[in-house]
């Protein structure tokens, strides 16, 4: 079974992932480009029971532009976003694909709030694409 590790910039907060993710996707709404301070969020979910976390985290509820409660831990020494959970999907944990680390992490396959997209930003155009 392959296992992935991600960890914020310091290394303090770290994340185990086993097996592969059931969805990874880009997300184009305005809160994800302010939390990533990009033009859009990639991240990848994983089962809750395939992963497992290490050191000290903060966290932040916000309600996403869905309405979704969304819990987002990111370490406190660096500040970096290592791991959310949607409570409409407690069964998931979302992970920031940089945080992997990993130029060979897979493909995004989804593409939300593609409405926001900035209009330089160019998706794969074999990708789910939603408004």
């Amino acid at each position: 079974m392959t296992t992935r590790d991600a960890s914020c910039s310091c290394g303090q907060l770290r994340l185990t992932a086993s097996g592969d993710p059931v969805r990874v996707s880009i997300c184009h709404c305005l809160a994800c480009q302010k939390r990533t301070g990009s033009t859009y969020g990639a991240q990848a979910r994983f089962p809750t029971e395939q992963v497992e976390i290490e050191g000290e985290s903060t966290e932040y509820i916000r309600i996403g532009d869905s309405g979704n409660h969304i819990s987002f831990h990111f370490c406190p020494r660096c500040g970096s976003t290592v791991y959310y959970q949607i409570h409409d999907a407690p069964d998931m944990i979302a992970v920031p694909i940089g945080a992997f680390a990993d130029p060979d992490f897979p493909t995004p396959r989804v593409s939300v709030y593609e409405a926001r997209r900035h209009d330089w930003v160019v998706v794969p155009h074999d990708v789910e694409h939603f408004d």
